[in-house]
């Protein structure tokens, strides 16, 4: 059994000192990918004794941010997403493990919050778009790979709890849901932008788990009651090749106990799979 855990940490040096250490140690995990991370080498490795650390830190100082903590060494590792022109430095890391003999990809990365109407919502879809273009390798890659990660994006309603009043904000646009529409399908997709496409046959180990309810949500806003009130989204994944989706057991969100004991405004994606 595989122990496979992804967290938006906002910012890995202000998380540490709010009690993720002590979450991290107790949490029996072989393998945990992190986003907005936040920090350099320097900062991130004297809080993780123990464990081998990947890190593919931002550009610029103190933005995003991607890693993958792991109690066995990776065999490789990549952060190319295939986009020359763009800078994707801190969003996507690729890791190789052997399991016993089966080999298993993990990606940790954070997809662009974007903003309608601006050069940050222009900025999210050259990143969706090269996510889009590299998922079919992965699969060729190996057909044991998960996704992980702030996706930033709610896939459909059950996703949203004010998914109405949100139709026109970024994160739950229809251009945006649609990326995920093309991933997660099978066969002709028809997106909720309308457009039709074939799907990548991915697979929501989140949303396989749980079918038909509301989230379970992993951010809430740190405004409000948001919180208290379970008012959040689902934006964070754990997107898995068929094969590795249909060994996957005990899918949870490791929700805070109460507002004040939170050490991240995202709550941890955690899946043990049966390898």
């Amino acid at each position: 059994m595989v122990r496979i855990a992804s967290v938006n940490v906002n910012g890995v040096r202000a998380a540490f000192r709010k009690g993720m250490g002590e979450w991290l140690e107790a949490g029996g995990f072989d393998i945990v990918a992190l986003q907005e991370v936040r920090a350099l080498d320097e900062d991130l490795l004297p809080l993780v004794p123990g464990w081998h650390v990947l890190h593919d830190p931002a550009t610029a100082k103190g933005r995003a941010g991607v890693a993958v903590l792991s109690k066995e060494p990776s065999i490789a590792h990549r952060t190319d997403i295939g986009l020359k022109t763009f800078d994707t430095k801190g969003r996507w890391l690729e890791a190789d493990f052997l399991v016993g003999e089966t080999p298993l990809t993990v990606v940790s990365t954070y997809v662009h919050s974007g903003e309608v109407g601006s050069p940050k919502q222009a900025d999210k879809y050259r990143f969706l778009d090269s996510m889009a273009k590299r998922l079919p390798k992965l699969r060729e890659h190996t057909d044991h790979a998960v996704v992980m990660g702030d996706f930033n994006v709610g896939h459909t309603q059950l996703d949203i709890k004010n998914w109405r009043g949100n139709q026109k904000s970024a994160g739950f646009l229809p251009e945006e849901r649609s990326y995920l529409d093309r991933w997660l399908g099978t066969g002709m997709v028809t997106g909720a932008d309308g457009v039709r496409s074939r799907g990548h046959g991915w697979v929501d180990v989140g949303r396989t788990a749980h079918p038909d309810i509301d989230g379970p949500y992993t951010w809430w806003s740190q405004r409000g009651k948001a919180f208290d009130t379970d008012t959040g989204w689902r934006i964070d994944y754990q997107m898995a090749t068929p094969a590795l989706a249909a060994v996957a057991r005990d899918y949870r969100v490791d929700r805070a106990s109460a507002y004040d004991t939170r050490w991240s405004d995202h709550a941890p994606v955690i899946v043990d799979y049966d390898l």
